[in-house]
Formats: C-alpha cells, structure tokens, sequence
C-alpha cells in the first residue's frame, strides 16, 4: 500500500534529484517526475468495464398485425388482368393462327397489321422467328412485338405495335445486338460445304472461307480427304437469339503437306482498307484467282489435244473447267473489259485487260452478267457471266486463256505477285491481332496433337 511516509520518503529523494548538482540532471529528472504522477493520475481516473455477465436482461414484446390476405387478393382481381405470350412463326402459318397461339382476340388489331404499312411487316416474318404479345382478360391486343430484317447481314428491326388510348400504332425500333466470337473446326470428307454443316458453321461462312483461300486453293480439285480446317468469325445476336453470322476474322486450311494461314487486319486509320493477311503481314490477295469457278473441276488442261469437234491434234491454250450451266464465272483479277460478245469458235467472251501486259479471257458462256460492255471495270472476284455451251463446245463449261503480251500462259503454274504487304507502322498492331488468334488456333488443336499451346 502506498503510505503516506513512502510518499515523503519518495519526494525526498526526487527532491535531491531534482536540486542535483548540473542542470541537466535536473532537467531529466522533472520529466521524469511528471510522467510519473500522469500515468498515477489516469489509472486512478479509468474505471474497470462491467462484466457482461452481470448485465440485466430486458424483454420487449410487441404485437404485429398480420396483413389481410383476403383483402389483398380482392384488391388484385379488382385490377384489369393483363397476360404475356411468346410464339415462335411456324412454317405455313398465317395472321389469324398465329394471333391466335398468342391468344390475341382482336378483330380491330388484325385488321390494323394487315393494313398498316409498318406493321404489315410482321405478316412477312419467317418460320422460327419469336413474336411477343400482351393482351388483356378478353384477348384485346396492348401491344405485340417482333424482329424483321431486310435481308442477310441486314440491320435489324423491332416492329412494335402498341395500343394508346383506342387507336393502334406501329413504329420500328432499331435493335442493339451482341456481337460474340466464335471458333469451329472441320474435317473434309467429301467437300467444304458437307464439312462446314458437321460443324454446324453457317454458310456465309463458308463461302468466305472459299473466297479467303481461293487464290491457293482450287476448292474443286485440291482437297483431299483428311483436309482439316479452323475458322474464327463473328455472330451476332439478340436477347440471346441467333441472328447472322458476319465476318471470318482468322482462317487455318491444311490442304495435304500445306498449311495456309489468313488473319484479317483494318487499318483504323482506313477503315475501307481491310483485307486478309498472313501471319507474317504479306497480303494473301493475289493478282489472279487461281480458279474463276469456285467449284469446278478441270476437264481439258494447257497441252496439245485432240479437238472434240475437229477431230485435228492442236494446242489447247486455256483450261477448261467443267461446270453446270448458269455457274457464275468470277473476273479472276481487277481489270477493264476489252471485249464482251460473240466470237468465232468461243461463242459469248469476255476478255479483261488487266495491268501492264496481263488479259484474261473466259469463253461459251451463256450469258454475260449485267453491264458488261467494253471498258468497264471489274474487280476481282466480280461475277462477269455465266457458264454455257456456246460457240464450238460439246458441253457445257468454262474455257479459261490467262494472256501474257497477248500469249497465252498456262493459269494454272503462272507465278503471280501478291499484293504489297502491311508499312512498318502497321506492323505492331499486326502482330497484336495475329497472336490472339494464333492463340485461338491453338485452341483448336486436336487432342492427340503434342502441339505446344500458343502464348497470347
């Protein structure tokens, strides 16, 4: 216990202290002093907490009114009674059954969509597209909604029909879609277009593939069964419904010991720019397709024949590509039309002047495509006719002259340019683009490939 002479007896010796013989032990020991009396002072002051234990416990109760369901439930019946519906268009279907899976009972709304301009869309919807309805208890229309398109990679629409007041109104709302990335790969067993359906890959798609490759690849006579693919391209959808698929953005074909690789690259500085490139920046567009037919197969090549009508052995300076009547001819580079009509033993021809010393010709058509009349340009891959049996032919087909200085060369081991590859400053953002999807590539390897997985 600390005692009042302990006190007196402590202050004596802090009193020596504190008149010690230097001032600096006499600094030192005031402070020394002063914290000393301080922390005696505040453990005097703090009080000690309260057990937990101790503390008294109070009850509250308090009694709550139910709500009245009853009451509840009379006030909703009470309320007019609307109802949602969702149909999909059927095939065959018309206005009046399909308003009717809707359960929409409504003369004056029928009446409106077949006479109104925008709502007349909604009779011209194809089978499985979705359409939406609310009605009251009576089958009265309130509204009724659905997507119309133009036509392939078309802008969407929603055809609203709404009911205010007691008139109907139709307006069209654009729609915002969702773009996704998609990535498929295939095996040739019989053709492109059976091996793109087992891999569920639209169409569009695959035409692009062709279009993509088509200057090294003859998709008529160069694959081979085991042929593999891998493709990446958009989709574009809408409240989590398939709309269409847009563009290829990178395209792998193994065709026998050769792998061609495609990336396509825009400039955001030249929007209009864009184009396929490989994965070292050069252009895979050639100067000239290698087949004008995108599917076709080679009946007669570059060599001295025995002439089918003739009967005579003499050159044959063109290759002919076998193909059914009315198959679109493609311009097989960019050019100028130098001549398009009837001539001799070709029939209807097209000749196209390309750059410098090159011309193109393309013979027993059965018709031209529209406005092809001497000098007008064409572009590569332009439908310029359409293959026939005119002229001196024994059936129909395609007879192909790829001209040098106005000689005929054989197309098919011509050695042609590509197109100038990517600037420098380009190229940076190049190699951003093609490592994604040499990542994406990668993905796609089958699993018994030991291939090392890409880095992005």
């Amino acid at each position: 216990m600390f005692t009042l002479n302990k006190f007196l007896s402590a202050s004596s010796r802090y009193k020596s202290l504190l008149l010690g013989s230097s001032r600096k032990t006499r600094v030192i020991s005031g402070s020394a002093l002063v914290l000393a009396v301080c922390a005696f002072g505040a453990a005097g002051v703090a009080p000690m907490a309260p057990d937990a234990d101790n503390l008294p416990i109070k009850s509250i109760t308090q009694e709550l009114a139910l709500p009245h369901l009853a009451e509840q439930i009379a006030a909703l019946e009470a309320k007019p009674q609307n109802y949602i519906s969702e149909e999909r268009v059927r095939s065959g279907d018309t206005l009046a059954t399909l308003l009717d899976r809707l359960g929409v009972d409504d003369n004056e709304a029928a009446a409106f969509i077949k006479s109104d301009p925008i709502a007349r869309s909604v009779m011209q919807l194809k089978a499985g597209k979705r359409v939406q309805a609310q009605t009251d208890a009576n089958g009265e229309l309130n509204w009724l909604s659905s997507t119309v398109t133009a036509g392939r990679n078309e802008a969407l629409t929603n055809i609203v029909i709404t009911r205010e007041g007691n008139r109907l109104k139709a307006a069209e709302v654009p729609v915002a879609m969702e773009k996704r990335i998609e990535m498929r790969s295939g095996t040739i067993r019989s053709s492109l277009f059976a091996a793109t359906d087992a891999a569920q890959i639209p169409d569009n798609i695959a035409s692009q593939i062709v279009d993509m490759f088509s200057t090294n690849i003859d998709f008529g006579s160069d694959l081979r069964r085991g042929d593999r693919f891998n493709v990446v391209y958009e989709t574009f959808w809408q409240n989590g419904e398939y709309v269409h698929a847009g563009r290829v953005l990178a395209g792998e074909f193994m065709n026998g010991p050769a792998t061609y690789q495609s990336v396509w690259f825009e400039d955001p500085a030249s929007p209009q720019s864009g184009g396929y490139y490989g994965f070292d920046g050069k252009s895979l567009k050639k100067a000239f397709l290698k087949s004008p037919l995108e599917f076709s197969r080679i009946s007669s090549g570059f060599s001295l024949r025995k002439h089918p009508i003739s009967g005579k052995w003499k050159a044959h300076k063109g290759v002919d590509f076998a193909a059914a009547t009315g198959t679109p001819i493609r311009a097989s580079g960019d050019g100028v039309i130098d001549f398009a009509g009837t001539q001799g033993g070709y029939g209807n021809v097209v000749v196209i002047k390309h750059w410098s010393k090159y011309s193109t010709a393309y013979a027993h058509m059965s018709r031209f495509a529209p406005n092809m009349r001497k000098g007008t340009k064409v572009s590569q891959g332009q439908v310029i006719g359409y293959v026939g049996t005119t002229g001196w032919s024994t059936g129909p087909h395609l007879h192909y002259e790829f001209r040098v200085n106005n000689e005929a060369r054989d197309p098919m081991s011509v050695d042609i340019p590509n197109a100038a590859p990517l600037a420098a400053a380009q190229m940076q953002r190049f190699r951003n683009v093609a490592g994604e999807m040499s990542h994406r590539f990668a993905l796609l390897i089958p699993e018994n490939n030991n291939t090392r997985l890409a880095a992005k």
